[in-house]
């Protein structure tokens, strides 16, 4: 009887000590799965590309109405595991909640930073005609020459009648004027800081809508200037290129670093929030 009373005690020591092996080899696979997801230039490559087609956003947003997690959250995770599902997404959430809450912290500004403020398209549509449309196309990172070998850090929307100062620039956000002026590269450019930390730099302007300064605040659909083809050059350069807007989108990492973000997604989704003006 003493002998298989002992043989249980050893029987349940040993089952005890092999679930908490087991629940540490599961703690250790969950840590290096989202250690994995969360390699640093990964992370970086991920949320530069910005890869949200308007469907990701709209099902984000449906998963946010109906659990603990935001849809900027879902939007986070998605593109960080190219996953969609709800389950996956959740479980990818928890594992960073439960290891990585500061990492989350700082990725879910970003996309607040990025998607929060956006209202409208930045160039209306014309009530009159119907020919002064636009076209724009996915050229994150295409290359560019112009001051040296880099790469594309936006998206050129761009004029399908090339006259400069035709196509009216509204602000697609509320916020700050930050930046205003002539760049080389950009022209006469303006740069909006919004509520959520977004920075929004329109490049590439015939002229302004009024004399900006910085520190204004301007308003979501407000006129900033007209779409001309500025820059490459001492300032009042034109002609170097055709007429378009250069939209980009920045943010500052956890380390307070400026990080350029694709933006085309984003003005892909904001097709459906167009304006329309009347010319003179």
């Amino acid at each position: 009887m003493k002998y298989f009373k002992r043989v249980v005690i050893h029987v349940l020591i040993l089952t005890a000590f092999l679930l908490c092996i087991s629940t540490l080899t599961v703690r250790i696979q969950q840590t290096a799965k989202i250690a994995n997801l969360l390699a640093a230039e990964d992370t970086k490559e991920f949320l530069r590309r910005q890869q949200v087609p308007a469907e990701l956003y709209e099902t984000a947003a449906k998963y946010g109405e109906q659990s603990e997690f935001s849809k900027y959250e879902y939007l986070a995770a998605a593109i960080l595991t190219e996953q969609t599902g709800q389950g996956e997404l959740e479980e990818y959430l928890k594992l960073l909640k439960q290891y990585y809450p500061g990492k989350l912290q700082d990725i879910l500004k970003i996309e607040l930073a990025v998607w929060e403020d956006l209202k409208y398209f930045p160039v209306p549509l014309c009530e009159t005609d119907d020919t002064l449309a636009t076209s724009f196309e996915n050229s994150w990172k295409f290359a560019r020459n112009f001051g040296g070998e880099r790469q594309h850090e936006g998206t050129d929307i761009m004029a399908l009648v090339n006259e400069r100062g035709r196509y009216p620039i509204i602000s697609m956000t509320d916020g700050t004027v930050e930046k205003i002026g002539w760049l080389r590269l950009g022209g006469y450019r303006i740069g909006i800081r919004s509520p959520s930390g977004g920075y929004y730099y329109y490049a590439h302007l015939y002229d302004y809508a009024k004399d900006f300064q910085e520190g204004d605040e301007v308003k979501a659909g407000e006129l900033l200037g007209f779409m001309g083809d500025s820059g490459y050059g001492e300032e009042g350069t034109i002609g170097q290129f055709a007429v378009h807007l250069h939209v980009g989108i920045y943010v500052d990492d956890e380390n307070g670093e400026e990080m350029s973000l694709n933006p085309y997604w984003a003005l892909k989704w904001l097709e459906s929030q167009r304006l329309y003006f009347r010319e003179r």
